[in-house]
């Protein structure tokens, strides 16, 4: 990450600090649909995007702060505006795999390889309601992906090698 000013700094330290870590309950569980479009779910999403857009993040689920609905809001490049995808749904993934690096406010300092597939189709909501399918390869279905698991209480720990996850938890317990 390039070098960041005080102000930038600050905001994500503050931003980060919201952000629950490896050994917190809520990231090991099943988030709920979410049943009521209405103004608590707007303000939920509009935390959410400033937090992550605070965080200076790819994604964020509503899990990583505790919040047991199944909202996430992401971004697949750092400029770009950043979305959200209420009642997510993985509707088809190629065969085609990917393997790339990924990281995670969740575990802060852990970079592990995961195997994802290339392409996805999801389909889900806005915060309105208003009906969304999302075609997405590349990084953008990695980080869709990445934060469908989240809600389902899956760690990228779970999706790498036995060693890289042991090499991970030593770093996230201080004992490595």
């Amino acid at each position: 990450m390039a070098e960041l000013d005080q102000e930038t700094l600050a905001r994500r330290e503050a931003a980060l600090a919201e952000v629950r870590v490896y050994g917190d309950p809520a990231l090991r569980s099943s988030a709920r649909p979410v049943e009521r479009f209405d103004a608590t779910l707007e303000a939920e999403v509009e935390r959410m995007t400033g937090l992550l857009g605070d965080a200076l993040g790819a994604g964020l689920a509503a899990t990583q702060l505790g919040i047991m609905h199944r909202v996430f809001v992401y971004r697949a490049e750092p400029e770009a505006p950043i979305a959200v995808m209420v009642n997510p749904e993985l509707e088809w993934q190629s065969e085609e795999r990917e393997l790339d690096e990924e990281g995670c406010l969740s575990l802060p300092g852990v970079w592990v390889e995961v195997e994802r597939a290339a392409q996805v189709r999801f389909r889900g909501h806005d915060a309105r309601g208003r009906a969304r399918v999302i075609e997405a390869e590349g990084m953008e279905a990695r980080v869709l992906q990445h934060e469908l698991d989240h809600l389902d209480g899956v760690l990228i720990l779970d999706r790498t090698s036995r060693e890289a996850r042991r090499d991970a938890v030593r770093r996230l317990t201080g004992r490595g």
